[in-house]
């Protein structure tokens, strides 16, 4: 799910326009005449002059809201998250001898990246496996090792509604995040990473393209296998042009980020995302155990709100009346992942408050039509 297309969308007209309309509308004002050009984006080269000016413009406009420090760099590249997965370690892991990293491993995502890094170095999970994603690990249980090359981590699991709500303390080693799911959700001190990725289509645009920072120091360290397409010095010394890049996606992305500081910037995204997974939380923990979270209410994500309704292992009929009636009054997409099943509500940057508050009241009405006498 993408700023593009809201996970839930209203049923009745707003008198202003969404962040996804706002979006849309300019890109639609300029799909067949980009700046008086003559021509769309779509068509134009990524060698043109103009194009520069888009790419130049995204990265400047992230550099400012992220407050990125001198010596990084910033690079817009293709393959998703699951490209990272491969290119992270292809890039790193050969920082130190032995070929370790360390992974933290707290839901699907960084347990495929950790799977995906076996194949180019030892990996260490640093804590006891867990029998449920339900929690981030008290860093008292980590076993860190000084001679790993990086420490891994997936800060917002998508999947399972599990977020960090801290930056690990990771001495002297090489700290790696995945921030495709809160990127630019809630500030980040970049200074305190060696690498930050994140694909755009959560937060920051459409599906296609993928930003990666990371700190000069850190190139020129890739393993010989590495494919030169995802060689971070490569396409650093590039410019994210060695190969075509993702363009129309890098537009979209720029028109967001335009419309992020236009709206205040980071910290007013952070204070409405608080602002919409605290209702949403406030009505699961009172419903007597009609909903329910798995989570631990520390690692509660503000993007993803994993629920389960009637018991607290769901019941699937009451489940299936839930995510239909919601479908008949325009809320999308709140059936939870396939492998865990129950409902998920994803808030990110382009669900609006009053969106958040429409599910609210559809929960509450719900619990009233269906909770047996007494409670659960």
């Amino acid at each position: 799910m993408c700023l593009l297309h809201l996970t839930i969308t209203l049923g009745e007209p707003w008198p202003d326009l969404l962040p996804s309309a706002q979006v849309l509308l300019r890109a639609q004002e300029e799909l067949l005449d980009y700046s008086g050009i003559g021509i769309s984006v779509l068509e134009m080269s990524h060698r043109s002059a103009d194009f520069t000016k888009i790419l130049h413009g995204a990265e400047t406009l992230l550099r400012e809201l992220l407050h990125v420090p001198d010596g990084y760099r910033v690079m817009f590249l293709q393959g998703g998250g699951s490209g990272q997965f491969s290119a992270v370690p292809m890039n790193l892991i050969g920082l130190k001898p032995g070929r370790s990293a360390d992974y933290i491993v707290t839901g699907t995502w960084s347990a495929k990246a950790a799977k995906e890094a076996e194949k180019y170095g030892n990996v260490n999970v640093i804590h006891p496996r867990l029998d449920s994603y339900t929690k981030v690990p008290d860093p008292s249980s980590w076993t860190l090792s000084p001679s790993a090359s990086y420490v891994y981590y997936c800060c917002n699991e998508t999947v399972h509604g599990v977020e960090f709500n801290f930056t690990p303390d990771t001495k002297d080693v090489v700290l790696v995040s995945d921030m495709s799911s809160n990127f630019l959700s809630r500030p980040v001190d970049v200074s305190k990473f060696g690498l930050i990725f994140a694909g755009a289509q959560k937060n920051v645009g459409c599906a296609g393209v993928t930003v990666v920072i990371v700190r000069e120091d850190l190139l020129g360290n890739a393993l010989r296998e590495c494919p030169v397409i995802l060689d971070y010095q490569v396409q650093a010394g590039n410019n994210s042009l060695y190969n075509t890049p993702p363009c129309f996606s890098i537009y979209i992305m720029g028109l967001v980020l335009e419309w992020i500081k236009t709206e205040g910037g980071i910290k007013v995204m952070e204070q409405l995302n608080l602002e919409k997974s605290s209702m949403i939380y406030d009505i699961i923990n009172a419903s007597n155990g009609f909903y329910s979270c798995p989570v631990e209410p520390p690692c509660r994500s503000r993007m993803n709100v994993p629920f389960r309704v009637g018991r607290r292992d769901g019941d699937k009929v009451l489940e299936k009346r839930f995510l239909d009636g919601a479908s008949k009054l325009g809320m999308m997409s709140l059936k939870g992942h396939r492998s865990v099943g129950g409902v998920r509500a994803s808030l990110y940057n382009a669900v609006t408050v009053e969106d958040a508050r429409a599910l609210a009241r559809y929960m509450e009405r719900f619990l009233k039509e269906h909770q047996p006498a007494g409670g659960v």
